[in-house]
Order: structure tokens, then C-alpha cells, then sequence
């Protein structure tokens, strides 16, 4: 893979021209992107990042991923205008397990170097910390927009936020990194990453920042906060039906960032989200896998018909509350989402519309509930 490869699609790398001399080092370069385990689920967001790492391992160069147990403690303040909540130990345990999996989806198991920052985080003690504090000021730290925009606006910035930045940096010092990769809005973590290592007499990393992909809505970031995410290990008829949604202005830049050897969208836009969302399928789980998941699409909402295998859940007897329902069995993101759901008929009981908020249970009894196009379970009383 040429030097032109390896930096294509990055929107940033600093300081210019050092990856070039890097890059002719008879050394393989050690090649590091830190993912924080705040969720249980990667997304094709994730996968740019990743990706970009692959082709790093594809040419030789020591793929490190950090797996940021402790950093995930903190939360990373990045874009963020108000301090995230602190997952409990066992939350995080829980979802970096599933991180690993997930992300040999893209990259070789055999050729991937996987490394927490408990390593050293969890036995760190005020010494090692005071000189990790000592290599940054608050200035430096304030500066960044995030930070800067927050006091500007009065909203808190907890000393716990300050400390992230500096974490993320250490990791790279534990682990000699020449190069780390991450989102646009990394880059000043990258940056104080260099800042740090030199600090510790370290050669300071090349900072490459890839682009952010979009939302299935479109309009933010692709997050599962916001419920507008497509994740790896969904099954590929989810996968497909997501890929479906996405507004039609977003279709260049998903085939740019998630497929760069295709032939961008030149077709219909309908034939070209066909495309994409095969390739996707495909991606994930292998030949077939693409042209499987359209046919049930097709027999889904052309022939509005219900899948063959729907799930099933049991409710007691006696009131069933729907939006309750609707979050727990179907996954709709909130119990707000799914009133809205029932005041616009977006739900249904065996094709007939509901829209109250409770329903007696015998009346759902061995029947499918639909919420939106394409999420169904059948309800059994016990």
C-alpha cells in the first residue's frame, strides 16, 4: 500500500510531511486508535477509524487498539456541552467485552495488538500523576472549543473532564505510539498527545484525523445516543433497512468514507441505497448476506407482509402500558418516541392501527405488534 494510500480520506495530519518520513523508516510504524467502551455496540462510525487502522496492518505497521476502560470512567468531553455520566465499573466491563469482538469484524485478530489503559491507569499513583499534570496547563487545556464554549456559556466543567485529554495522551507515551488516529473532533487530544509524549523524552506521534460519518438522520453524527446509528453486529436485514433511511444528500459521503474502491452514487437514489446497504450487509456478514437482506426489505414493504420468524415476549395479565411495550420489546429509544409514534399511527396490531396508551393484555394476546416499517414482536399472555 503506497504512501498516498495510507493518508488517503484523512482530513488532517500534523505535523505535515512527517508521515512521509515515517513511512520510509525500515521500522514498522506503531499505529494507535484508542476506542472508549461508553456503549456496547460499534457503528459504522467507528468503522472509518478502524478502517484507516486496517490499511495501517494491511502495510505492515503495528495496529494498536486501546480499549479505554479508565478513560471510559471519565468520558471523553469531546463535543460534548455538558459533562457525560459516569458508567459503573461493571457497564464498562460489559461493553469492552463486546468492543474486541466487534472490531475484528475489520481488523486481523492475528495482527491486532489489544491493550486496555487499566493497564497502568488502575494501579497509577499520585506521583506518576502529578508528573503526568505537570506536562499540560489549564491553560492549554481551556483552550480547548469545547471547554472555552462552555465558559463562555457558564455550564460546569468538572477538574475529572481536564484530566481526560491528559489520559488519552499517556496512553501514547505507555505505548511509544508513531502514529494515532481519530475523529476531526480528536485532533486536539492527538495534538496534547504529542505535547505529552515529548514531555516523557518521547518521539512525538503523527496526528491523522479521519472524517465523522453522519447519522442515519443525516443532520448529526452517527451515535448511539442519538438512536441514528447502524451497527456492526446488527443482523443484515436491520442493517440494510437503516441504510434505507438515510436521506438521499448523505449517499456520496457513506460510499466515500465506508467504500472508497466503489464507484460512488450515480444512479437513482433508491437503486444506489440498494447498493449501498448490500455492500454494508455483505461487510459485516459475508457473501449473500446483501442480496438476503433486500429480499426481506422487499417482502417487508412492498408486500407488507411480517417477517417469518418474529420474536415473541410474554406480559402478564391485565393492563399493558403500549409505549412501555414499545421501549422494552421493540426498541424504540424512548417512552416519549413511542407516544409520538401512537398519536402519528406509526403502530399496529396485526395491520389494524392502535393508539392507546393501554390495552388489556388478552387483547394483544398471540398478535403482532408493529412499531414503524420495520420492528415486530408477537405478544403471548402467561
Amino acid at each position: 500500500m503506497s504512501t498516498n494510500d495510507l493518508q488517503a480520506r484523512a482530513v488532517d495530519i500534523q505535523p505535515p510531511g512527517e508521515i512521509e518520513k515515517r513511512l520510509l523508516e525500515s521500522t514498522p510504524l506503531r499505529v494507535k486508535l484508542g476506542v472508549d467502551p461508553t456503549a456496547p455496540d460499534i457503528h459504522l462510525g467507528h468503522a472509518i477509524v478502524l478502517g484507516k487502522l486496517r490499511e495501517f496492518q494491511d502495510a505492515g505497521h503495528t495496529a494498536v487498539l486501546i480499549i479505554g476502560d479508565w478513560t471510559a470512567r471519565v468520558g471523553d468531553p469531546s463535543g460534548r456541552s455538558s459533562t457525560r455520566p459516569m458508567l459503573s465499573a461493571d457497564e464498562i466491563e460489559a461493553n469492552a467485552t463486546t468492543y474486541q469482538e466487534q472490531a475484528f469484524r475489520i481488523l486481523d485478530p492475528d495482527r491486532t495488538e489489544i491493550r486496555r489503559n487499566g493497564e497502568w491507569f488502575a494501579t497509577m499513583g499520585l506521583e506518576p500523576l502529578f508528573r503526568l499534570a505537570a506536562s499540560t496547563t489549564v491553560n492549554q487545556l481551556l483552550r480547548r472549543r469545547d471547554f472555552a464554549e462552555r465558559i463562555d456559556s457558564d455550564r460546569p466543567i468538572s477538574v475529572l473532564e481536564l484530566l481526560y485529554p491528559l489520559m488519552q495522551a499517556y496512553d501514547s507515551v505507555m505505548l511509544k505510539a508513531d502514529v494515532e488516529i481519530g475523529g476531526t473532533d480528536q485532533l486536539f487530544n492527538l495534538m496534547l498527545g504529542r505535547e505529552v509524549q515529548q514531555a516523557y523524552g518521547q518521539r512525538a506521534q503523527v496526528a491523522m484525523t479521519m472524517p465523522i460519518l453522519p447519522g442515519t438522520d443525516g443532520v448529526r453524527r452517527m451515535s448511539k445516543s442519538t438512536g441514528n446509528y447502524i451497527g456492526v453486529t446488527e443482523p443484515p436485514e436491520e442493517q440494510f433497512g437503516k441504510v434505507m433511511s438515510v436521506p438521499d444528500p448523505q449517499m456520496e459521503e457513506f460510499f466515500r468514507l465506508l467504500f472508497p474502491q466503489e464507484p460512488g452514487p450515480s444512479g437513482h437514489p433508491g437503486d444506489e441505497k440498494r447498493r449501498l446497504g448490500r455492500l454494508v450487509a455483505q461487510r459485516f456478514h459475508g457473501p449473500g448476506a446483501g442480496e438476503a437482506a433486500e429480499a426481506h426489505f422487499d417482502r417487508l414493504f412492498k408486500d407488507r407482509a411480517a417477517p417469518d420468524e418474529v420474536p415473541e415476549i410474554t406480559v402478564a395479565a391485565g393492563a399493558v402500558h403500549i409505549p412501555a411495550l414499545l421501549v422494552d420489546a421493540l426498541g424504540v429509544a424512548s417512552r416519549s418516541e413511542a407516544r409520538r409514534m401512537l398519536t402519528q399511527g406509526g403502530v399496529s396490531v396485526d395491520g389494524e392501527v392502535l393508539g392507546d396508551l393501554d390495552v388489556d393484555a388478552s387483547a394483544l394476546d398471540g398478535r403482532i405488534v408493529r412499531a414503524g416499517k420495520k420492528r415486530f414482536v408477537r405478544v403471548r399472555v402467561s
